[in-house]
């Protein structure tokens, strides 16, 4: 079992930029898939970003597309999703998300329910 912890959200003005971050607490992530969704109030969970376990697929929907990239480090401990030319449609709560995957794939999950763990999300606001 992995705990995943978000950090770096905020309040940010539009047109700025930030970059989340989701490590696992006391682990690594270096055996898990890793996307980040977002939920806005009154909205169901939207995909955001996805990499594959070894890193070498990545996968952005169209509609964040040329505005996020998702990164994970070399050592495994923490993924990466940075975010720019931000809008105030994207104010939500930013979750990370992992799943168990063999280092082989190229699969990018990009659906919740392809996700067994689950943060506790990270605030995004941004202000007109």
């Amino acid at each position: 079992q992995v705990q995943l912890v978000e950090s770096g959200g905020g309040l940010v003005q539009a047109g700025g930029s930030l970059t989340l971050s989701c490590a696992a607490s006391g682990s690594t992530l270096s055996a898990y898939a890793v996307g980040w969704f977002r939920q806005a109030p009154g909205k169901e969970r939207e995909f955001v970003a996805g990499v594959s376990r070894s890193g070498i697929s990545t996968f952005v929907p169209v509609s964040v597309k040329d505005r996020a990239t998702i990164s994970r480090d070399n050592v495994g401990k923490t993924v990466y999703l940075q975010m720019n030319s931000l809008k105030p449609e994207d104010t939500a709560v930013y979750f990370c998300a992992a799943e168990r995957q063999s280092f082989s794939s190229r699969y990018v999950y990009n659906a919740p329910h392809e996700y067994h763990y689950w943060g506790q999300g990270t605030q995004v606001t941004v202000s007109s």
